[in-house]
């Protein structure tokens, strides 16, 4: 498949997710992925704001970012902060900044050279932030940059639909049912993973193709892993 084609299979599957109506944290993950598909970068976290105004991690590529995602939160610094808090895309070569001292060292342990932050923003209101992580130095191509900002401006556009419909506190519910879904599925992840002997991007697989193979929401499959009522085997 071209890259034009997956670009405009993406639009589709977004488009027909927000229609039809959509599991949050699912719809993040696919905005990750294929952000990572479509765009010269390595990985992408996304990461929305609680009841509280405070970032927590939603979706992400990868274990690795996934993990970089959650330093950032736990030592309340780096791009991803940045870019939701003013507003503003966030670029940045990782050798040539003095931002974010502790997360930036991270971010080189892990072998990541560059950022761009894009904020998850409609108007006035900004909601969460995606970060896009680069193994090569230098600034992400501006075709790039757009595919990925159009990705994550059509995902905002459809959870402030959500929320007008059914009104702002029962978003603030469901984003904060979606982040404690993302606790569920670290357990499940953890389950699948130690019985497989495997490490935690394959065991998130098979919990997101179980869903999707028996038209279930991930965070069903995943309460059902840990609870036991869904036996791993079932699932790989």
């Amino acid at each position: 498949m071209t890259r034009e084609e997956l670009l405009t299979q993406t639009f589709v599957e977004l488009a027909d997710t927000l229609v039809t109506g959509f599991d949050i944290v699912e719809l993040l993950h696919m905005l990750a992925s294929r952000c990572v598909d479509l765009a010269d970068v390595d990985a992408a976290g996304i990461m929305l704001a609680d009841e509280a105004g405070s970032l927590r991690v939603v979706a992400s590529s990868s274990e690795r970012i996934y993990l970089l995602e959650l330093f950032e939160v736990q030592h309340s610094e780096g791009p991803c902060l940045d870019a939701y808090e003013t507003a503003r895309p966030v670029v940045a070569d990782l050798h040539d900044t003095e931002a974010w001292p502790t997360v930036r060292a991270e971010a080189l342990r892990n072998g990541f050279q560059s950022v761009v932050a894009l904020p998850m923003r409609l108007r006035t209101e900004s909601i969460g932030a995606l970060n896009l992580f680069r193994n090569e130095r230098g600034t992400l191509p501006d075709s790039d940059v757009a595919v990925c900002r159009a990705l994550a401006d059509m995902a905002t556009i459809g959870l402030l639909h959500e929320r007008a419909v059914r009104e702002a506190r029962l978003l603030a519910e469901q984003l904060q049912s979606a982040l404690n879904t993302r606790v569920l599925i670290e357990q499940a992840k953890g389950v699948v993973a130690e019985r497989l002997r495997g490490d935690m991007d394959e065991a998130f697989g098979w919990l997101r193709t179980h869903a999707r193979n028996n038209n279930l929401l991930i965070g069903d499959v995943a309460r059902g892993v840990v609870e036991r009522r869904i036996p791993v085997a079932r699932v790989v």
